[in-house]
């Protein structure tokens, strides 16, 4: 199948699908399923063969390989948490002494701070969520709000320091629209006089903040799944699938010594954040693979030490139902990933671009960026794709209106396409990081979307007002 560039706007048929469906049965893996077969349809596919040839061509990548390895490691740390019975002892200690709001809201805060101290869109959630879900469980958090809290703290905040991956990224697609002369430093200037001007993650942090804090009331579904877990304790919908399994295993440590949070937890975690810090500041790069493997290899090794595990298929059997309380979320990352490819496939965001007027105003250039940024991001699920598509199609506009010479107006178009695509990042079912905010938080990943997704277009709409009025 050939990438195709005549459906238009027709080309976003299988996302709407996907939506509708998921909205109506809350079933994200038949939505997306569907989606993708439709997809596969309008790409001239044979039924069964053209569904083969898809999943093959979105899945058969490093990419995929790579965020299999990590959802897979995550789920071994987490099943030696559980086997040590670590995560119990946990939440026993963070609930000691304290009991209603305010261990909610500590719980809360302290989950929404995390997201500040590992920038990384694919770390954070995991580790935040794997070290705060049993303290956000025991005080009586819903699912959904942890998740949210993951989400809205994970590339929100990795897009506002500029001296990551994103901002050489960015700086990079900067440099190659600012003429012959332009270099990736000069970019990496412009981004960095842009971030004041990115309202959107700004906005959605201290939303959050706020949100976490009890200063705003929630609303919309997510104020439901707060009255169910305060009615009936439930912090998952009945009927919801979860994207861990945490039916696999128990969380008892068995026989052998009683839990140890020191050795069994925060060591373990405290290597995955050092080879995060160190590779980061040494090598410009973020090892996350590397880091989880060693999480790993250290905590089994702590659990043979301490007899928790006394032979070799004892160990298999840990990586084994680790692997399986994932896999829920190996297929929704599956299914996103393919659904991702028909969008590229079918010409998705070259025919939200084809809207864009080259004729306007200045005034409206800035807010119909952030539109269409958002629009692309939402519908392709992928941040770094929208960025792509356009910083080319925005930026020179922004530079031909400001006399070849950034300026205020070019500070506010790079800021509008950078959180247009964290709006799409954030928002998207199809997002890889929003799949891996519901995988953190053990949410059934279309009741992580569904009561995120108020909060975040009500955060958009107000980010396309400033931009309309400055």
């Amino acid at each position: 199948m050939e990438p195709s560039s005549s459906w238009g706007l027709w080309s976003l048929a299988p996302l709407v699908i996907t939506l509708l469906l998921a909205f109506a049965t809350r079933s994200a893996v038949i939505a997306m399923l569907t989606g993708t077969f439709v997809g596969t349809l309008m790409l001239g596919g044979v039924p069964g063969a053209g569904l083969n040839q898809l999943f093959q061509a979105s899945l058969g990548n490093a990419d995929f390989i790579w965020i299999v390895l990590i959802v897979v490691l995550i789920g071994i740390l987490f099943e030696g948490f559980k086997r040590a019975g670590v995560m119990a002892g946990l939440a026993a200690r963070a609930a000691a002494g304290h009991s209603g709001a305010p261990a909610r809201r500590r719980a809360e805060l302290t989950t929404w701070g995390l997201g500040f101290l590992i920038v990384d869109d694919y770390f954070s959630p995991l580790m935040t969520g794997a070290v705060m879900r049993p303290v956000t469980d025991q005080a009586g958090v819903p699912r959904e709000k942890l998740a949210f809290l993951l989400d809205a703290t994970t590339a929100s905040v990795c897009i506002l320091v500029p001296f990551t991956a994103w901002g050489a990224y960015l700086a990079s697609l900067i440099a190659a629209q600012t003429g012959a002369a332009g270099s990736v430093e000069e970019g990496l200037s412009i981004f960095i006089q842009a971030i004041p001007y990115n309202f959107y993650p700004m906005l959605i942090i201290l939303f959050a903040g706020l949100i976490a804090a009890g200063v705003l009331p929630d609303f919309g579904p997510m104020r439901s799944a707060e009255r169910r877990a305060a009615e009936t304790g439930h912090l998952v919908r009945p009927g919801a699938e979860p994207l861990v399994d945490e039916s696999v295993d128990g969380d008892a440590p068995g026989d052998g010594p009683a839990p140890s949070l020191l050795l069994e937890l925060l060591l373990p975690v405290a290597v995955v954040v050092s080879i995060f810090v160190w590779s980061l500041v040494s090598l410009g790069s973020v090892k996350i693979v590397e880091a989880f493997m060693a999480g790993c290899a250290v905590l089994i090794t702590v659990l043979i030490g301490r007899r928790r595990l006394g032979s070799a298929s004892e160990v298999a059997g840990l990586v084994t139902r680790g692997a399986e309380s994932v896999m829920p979320a190996l297929i929704i990352v599956a299914l996103a990933y393919a659904l991702n490819e028909v969008a590229h496939q079918l010409g998705v965001g070259e025919a939200i671009i084809g809207l864009f007027n080259t004729g306007l105003s200045v005034d409206w250039l800035v807010p119909l960026t952030f539109v269409i940024t958002a629009a692309i991001g939402f519908s392709t699920g992928t941040s770094w794709g929208s960025f792509a598509l356009m910083m080319p199609v925005a930026l020179p506009v922004a530079l031909n209106f400001s006399a070849g010479e950034p300026g205020a107006l070019v500070f506010q178009t790079v800021a509008a396409i950078a959180g247009g695509g964290i709006f799409g990042d954030h928002a998207s079912p199809v997002s890889d990081t929003t799949v891996l905010a519901s995988l953190g938080a053990g949410s059934d990943h279309m009741d992580h979307v569904i009561t995120q997704l108020p909060y975040a277009l009500v955060m958009a709409a107000l980010t396309l007002g400033i931009y309309l009025l400055i």
